[in-house]
């Protein structure tokens, strides 16, 4: 009785650990600007990166939560340093719910292949948290703020439709490769470490 209440206390120790140095990361990439590459009219980003990793290594829940403070910081940003686009992530349902989301979808995605070698699952544990990120906050975009961003932008509305989907492709694909790139070294290093 004794030992099993050690175990889940010090699992809960484990977690709570993670989340504060998960976030941490995610926070410093934030406020130094590393976590955002500019791509006008908007920033690609690798803030998702630790919300993937903590969702691997520690479960949905912390995840979940390391998710959340990158969406609290998208907002934070939105505020501090606008842009003409800037009006987007000051909507919740933007800027956080699609970033509490990678955490969930990339743990269930590494669940998925209980058979295949841990940088397989690592690679599509990245390659759908980055997914979930990109697909949710454009396609959330182009469906609230269609025609709000082409006003932003001075464009066309059929114009920022077509903006959306570029910026989808030339974000997406480079967001995934550098997310993979990261996550399965980490993770990898990290499960030796633990065994």
């Amino acid at each position: 009785m004794q030992t099993k209440t050690m175990t889940t206390q010090r699992f809960g120790v484990r977690q709570i650990a993670t989340i504060g140095m998960l976030s941490a990361i995610t926070i410093v990439l934030g406020l130094t600007g590393l976590g955002f590459i500019q791509i006008p009219p908007v920033k690609a980003t690798i803030m998702h990166i630790p919300v993937i990793i903590g969702a691997i290594i520690e479960g949905p829940v912390v995840g979940a939560i390391i998710g959340l403070f990158f969406g609290l910081f998208s907002m934070f940003q939105a505020f501090t340093s606008p842009t003409p686009v800037s009006f987007i992530f000051l909507n919740p349902l933007i800027a956080i719910v699609p970033r509490v989301l990678i955490g969930i979808t990339s743990y269930y995605a590494y669940k998925m292949l209980p058979n295949k070698s841990n940088g397989k699952k690592c690679a599509l544990a990245a390659a759908v948290g980055t997914l979930t990120n990109t697909i949710l906050v454009l396609g959330l975009i182009y469906i609230i703020y269609l025609e709000r961003f082409a006003k932003a932008l001075n464009i066309s509305v059929s114009k920022a439709g077509a903006t959306i989907l570029g910026i989808g492709i030339t974000n997406g694909i480079p967001e995934v490769l550098i997310s993979i790139a990261i996550i399965v070294p980490v993770v990898t290093a990290v499960n030796k470490i633990r065994k």
